[in-house]
């Protein structure tokens, strides 16, 4: 069982938008194997490469239907609105409620090549969106108003994260709050 330490608040690498996958080989399909070790370890529903320091644009899941892995992921439309207590574990114990699109349609690769459609609303939707969003170097904070940013500002300083730190053992992806 091998796992990854998760990059936090504060890593530039979780700032990087990540580059596309050109190559689906059995390296990669060991590290998504790993990812998925991360992210079980850390009861975490999603696990992005970024997130363990990896700029490659592919994330892991697991949303109850089994493990599954997205590779060059694009979001083609979202609808409707749906707000939810959202956190992530790359700003481990913090959660805040975020209004992304209720339905979503993403299109993308899985590990053989094969491309992938996927229409998915509430919590899966919310899944897609917030790795995604880690692959274009965007985090929970980004969503949140002024005042909600300024006091989730001052949290992660009090917190200690956000200054140049080694990588923690904290696991990320889409959590649970």
């Amino acid at each position: 069982m091998s796992s990854h330490a998760i990059r936090i608040f504060g890593d530039p690498v979780l700032r990087t938008p990540a580059d596309v996958v050109t190559e689906l080989d059995g390296r990669l399909a060991r590290l998504a194997d790993d990812m998925f070790d991360t992210m079980y370890d850390a009861n975490g529903l999603g696990l992005a490469a970024p997130q363990i320091g990896v700029r490659k644009r592919f994330f892991v899941y697991d949303h109850g239907d089994g493990p599954e892995v997205l590779v060059n992921p694009v979001l083609e439309e979202g609808d409707g609105e749906w707000v939810y207590e959202e956190g992530c574990l790359s700003v481990p114990g913090l959660s805040w409620e975020i209004t992304r699109p209720k339905t979503v349609h993403v299109v993308g690769f899985d590990l053989d090549g094969n491309e992938v459609s996927i229409e998915a609303d509430e919590l899966v939707a919310r899944l897609f969106q917030h790795e995604l969003d880690h692959l274009n170097g965007v985090l929970l904070v980004d969503h949140l108003d002024d005042e909600q940013r300024r006091d989730a500002m001052r949290v992660i300083r009090e917190m200690g994260m956000g200054r140049s730190q080694k990588p923690s053992s904290t696991a990320g992806g889409l959590s649970l709050p």
